[in-house]
């Protein structure tokens, strides 16, 4: 669970960052969990677009998200969602 100085950071952190994954009307499928996972093993930290056409909040969607891959919400702004997940792969360099 991050702290509110952690959360601070990475929402700063994420500011630089451009979304590399959308999320549409048909909600996240089993395909985006998957490669959403192998982004955070890489990158840590990932900014995901919310498109307008996605019938669930973007709340919610930080929601599912975050329960689907095990990653910390960091935050919720419009309609970009930003997560977080230490790596467990080796030589990456830690961002927390």
């Amino acid at each position: 669970m991050l702290n509110s100085s952690e959360r601070a950071k990475l929402r700063s952190l994420a500011q630089n960052i451009n979304p590399i994954f959308q999320i549409g009307k048909n909600g996240v499928g089993e395909n985006q969990v998957n490669d959403i996972l192998d982004a955070l093993s890489v990158h840590e930290l990932i900014k995901i677009s919310v498109l307008r056409s996605a019938e669930t909040p973007t709340k919610l969607i930080l929601d599912e998200v975050c329960e689907r891959t095990g990653a910390e919400p960091v935050t919720a702004i419009g309609n970009k969602i930003v997560i977080y997940k230490r790596s467990e792969k080796d030589g990456v360099e830690h961002i927390l």
